[in-house]
């Protein structure tokens, strides 16, 4: 009979220690404050277009815009490369070519065409805010910045055509063809 109280004495004992385990556990939320973004930030409605974006801190208002700007377009190049490296891999996948001199020539015109500067790029949604810093006022500014689809297509494209070896392997490749009638030239 003196079992039953220690086998009582267990089972709550058992029960406390897994119910203050329970209470350890996190509730997923991180601590802190959240940080303000537009609405619009990171969003990518316009089919069209590839949108970047960028913020910018600085003393002066124009100050903060170029930086934001410059941020965005950080942003499209880093973009633009991770994307045109994809469709190069699968081009190259396609026309069945793995030698080194491909690759090294497909990297060549990555590298070309992520520093590229891309005509017709538009400011999309802008948005600018005066905050205050611990060293005075600020003014700190979010941005949207807009690339048309078609014109990284054609930078993709000439590229392509300038180094002679590289497009003589993707020139019988179906994507290309289908590559070259997205952006409406012959």
């Amino acid at each position: 009979m003196k079992l039953r109280p220690i086998i009582l004495a267990l089972l709550v004992l058992s029960l406390l220690f897994i119910a203050a385990c329970g209470k350890n556990k996190a509730t997923g939320k991180p601590d802190g404050e959240i940080v303000y973004r537009p609405a619009w930030w990171a969003t990518q409605t316009d089919a069209n277009y590839v949108c970047s974006y960028g913020q910018g801190l600085n003393v002066t208002e124009t100050s903060s815009l170029n930086t934001a700007k410059a941020n965005a377009m950080l942003e499209a190049a880093q973009y633009v490369e991770v994307e045109i490296n994809g469709m190069l891999k699968s081009y190259e996948e396609e026309a069945g070519v793995y030698d080194p001199q491909l690759l090294a020539l497909s990297q060549k015109v990555v590298k070309a065409i992520s520093s590229a500067r891309f005509s017709g790029a538009i400011t999309g949604m802008t948005e600018t805010r005066q905050v205050k810093e611990q060293n005075g006022t600020r003014f700190k500014t979010w941005i949207q910045v807009k690339i048309p689809k078609t014109e990284i297509n054609r930078n993709l494209v000439n590229n392509i055509r300038n180094e002679e070896a590289l497009y003589n392997q993707f020139k019988a490749s179906q994507a290309f063809k289908e590559l070259d009638e997205e952006i409406g030239e012959d």
